[in-house]
C-alpha cells in the first residue's frame, strides 16, 4: 500500500508499506495419511523431501504447524488447492490461514 503526501513545495512523497503476511497452518487429524501430507507439502508448497517430512512430523506431534508464510492471495490460493486435493482423496485435512 502506498500513502502519498504533497509538501509545500509541490513534491509528492510516497511511503510504501510491505503487504501483510499470512501463515498457512496444517492441523493434525487421525485420518489423513502422513504420505498425503508430505505429498501436498512437496507439490503445493514446493518443500524438499526432508523439510516436508519434518513439517509433517511437527503437525503430527504438536497438533499443528505453520507450513508457509505468504501474502493473503498466495496463502489463500495454496490453502484452497490443499483443501481441494484432500477432498478429492477423501481426507479431512484441515488447513487455515492466519495473519502472521
Amino acid at each position: 500500500m502506498a500513502k502519498t503526501q504533497t509538501s509545500k513545495r509541490g513534491k509528492v512523497q510516497t511511503h510504501l508499506q510491505e503487504p501483510r503476511q499470512y501463515n498457512v497452518i496444517f492441523h493434525n487429524d487421525d485420518f489423513t495419511p502422513m504420505d498425503f501430507v508430505v505429498k501436498v507439502l512437496r507439490v503445493v508448497f514446493r518443500k524438499d523431501e526432508s523439510i516436508a517430512q519434518s513439517l509433517m512430523m511437527k503437525v503430527h506431534h504438536e497438533g499443528s504447524a505453520i507450513v508457509g508464510t505468504y501474502t493473503l492471495d498466495i496463502a489463500a490460493s495454496k490453502a484452497n488447492k490443499t483443501s481441494r486435493m484432500a477432498k478429492l482423496e477423501n481426507h479431512p485435512l484441515k488447513v487455515t490461514v492466519e495473519l502472521a
